[in-house]
């Protein structure tokens, strides 16, 4: 109070002043208000179309929360300020995620962090999802993001199929709002006459194999995607196709439009939260494998003085447990000399590396019990890993194959087309390297639940990350057309859904 009393002598000196001076000066006028203006892009229609980071996916579902928070919605929200319509979204039809077919639960619910007594764990929120799939939505919708498409898959008849999500061959997501049983994606979104339009597609084409330790199939070289499996890596030439099909499509009325590339599933906090040597063992524990991998280690201690593998394939091969908290698991590796010929017990196994990527996935895996009897028969110890808990550094090299294919082929047709580029790939990078820092001093990082930037289930952007991939949306656009449209806050988006 002593700081305002001693102000006041000079308040009212300002107040005598300003009187004195009240016929001799004006008021000065505010400055004009900032014009959102389109540029030369015409915002009146937009369309999304792309995969589940266009649909809003999140925390391992899709949600009404999730979806409101798509970076697609929030550029509709920009777009409106100059010119933009409504903008329509295919609801689900609750903030639980899951979904059912015929009354029958075939989508789960969406993850929130739980405090357990081992800790904060990913778990599902409870409760029946009220999404029925059968129940067709009515109307246009503008976001066409389909959770799981790949690139080839927006242009397949039948994707939206009721009928087909009971069999496998249709999407459950499409299916909800498809046109007809035999719709495709692409058609759908071209019956809109869109004024301008997003693309971005392809993550599921290379992060299948990846996130699941690459258990599928790469198949570079195979242009019949027919004949691909779920898990397999597309052959770039398909992808390219596939986007060059949906360019032409929906540029063909004078639309504009922004596409993506796709950045480095490695980068992401599936890959990079699980260490390769996160297993904690006691004395006797360690003793107690030691001895049960011991005929093992003879077995390619043999082979090595027979030279059926060299001195490096060796350490790599030979098994060994500590008592501490940085032990590795075992797993099958099928890239390594096949042994079996000289004993049947040598099979393809060696503990994982600094240059293996353990799935997030795997964190609740290893150590539970293959046999529930067994105290003896832990996953990862006395159980190797399967491939698909794995990422070794071959699969690593596929993917980077592809990934660097797709995007070659994604910033030239963004060139061939006239369109604006998002180099999601550097920007994701760079969350990942260094983080991003945010108005209020703040740091957004792909740091596993606690940075922000990335949901619970590792691969899709927290609702906070996705408004930071919009505002590079809304820099590529601005200056591909002259536009001026402000971003988003990301403060305005939270970092993790709290239950």
């Amino acid at each position: 109070m002593k700081k305002v009393y001693a102000l006041l002598p000079l308040l009212g000196l300002l107040f005598t002043a300003c009187s004195d001076d009240d016929d001799a000066q004006t008021t000065t006028p505010d400055p004009d208000p900032i014009v959102i203006t389109a540029g030369t892009a015409n915002f009146s229609n937009y369309v999304a179309i792309g995969n589940s980071l266009t649909a809003g996916f999140s925390d391992n579902a899709l949600f009404i929360a999730g979806q409101e928070a798509s970076f697609p919605n929030m550029l509709a929200s920009n777009f409106a300020l100059a010119g933009g319509g409504t903008f329509n979204i295919p609801f689900m039809a609750d903030n639980l995620g899951g979904a059912t077919l015929q009354g029958n639960p075939i989508l789960g619910n969406r993850l929130f962090l739980a405090f357990t007594a081992d800790g904060p764990a990913p778990t599902p929120v409870p409760g029946t999802g009220t999404t029925e799939i059968s129940t067709k939505l009515s109307g246009t919708f503008n976001n066409m993001g389909v959770p799981g498409a790949k690139s080839y898959e927006l242009l397949a008849p039948g994707y939206g199929s009721v009928a087909g999500v009971a069999v496998g061959t249709a999407n459950p997501y499409f299916a909800r709002f498809s046109s007809s049983e035999a719709a495709t994606v692409l058609e759908d979104a071209a019956a809109q006459s869109a004024t301008f339009f997003s693309l971005w597609i392809g993550s599921n084409d290379i992060l299948l194999y990846a996130t699941n330790g690459g258990s599928g199939t790469d198949q570079t070289g195979n242009p019949d995607p027919t004949t691909y499996e779920r898990n397999d890596i597309t052959d770039p030439t398909v992808l390219a196709g596939s986007i060059q099909a949906i360019l032409q499509t929906m540029t063909a009325g004078g639309a504009g439009g922004v596409i993506a590339n796709l950045p480095d599933v490695t980068d992401i906090p599936f890959f990079t939260t699980v260490p390769f040597n996160p297993v904690p063992l006691d004395e006797a524990t360690a003793t107690l494998l030691n001895g049960a991998y011991a005929a093992y280690n003879l077995g390619l201690q043999q082979a090595f003085g027979a030279n059926f593998i060299d001195a490096e394939e060796l350490a790599a091969r030979t098994i060994t447990f500590a008592a501490g908290a940085t032990n590795a698991p075992v797993m099958l590796d099928e890239d390594l000399t096949d042994l079996t010929f000289l004993n049947p017990a040598l099979v393809n196994l060696r503990q994982t590396n600094a240059n293996d990527l353990l799935v997030l996935t795997s964190s609740s895996f290893i150590g539970t019990l293959a046999n529930p009897a067994d105290p003896t028969s832990a996953n990862g110890l006395a159980v190797p890993l399967g491939d698909q808990w794995v990422l070794t550094p071959q699969e690593q090299e596929a993917v980077a194959t592809a990934l660097a294919a797709y995007n070659q082929s994604i910033e030239a047709l963004a060139t061939q087309f006239g369109l604006a580029f998002v180099d999601a790939n550097a920007l994701l990078a760079d969350l990942n390297a260094n983080g991003l820092a945010l108005a209020d001093g703040s740091v957004v990082t792909s740091t596993f639940a606690t940075g922000g930037g990335f949901s619970l289930d590792g691969v899709h952007p927290a609702p906070r990350g996705y408004a930071i991939l919009a505002n590079a949306f809304v820099d590529a656009i601005n200056t591909t057309y002259g536009s001026n449209l402000p971003g988003v806050n990301p403060l305005d988006f939270t970092g993790l859904y709290i239950d």
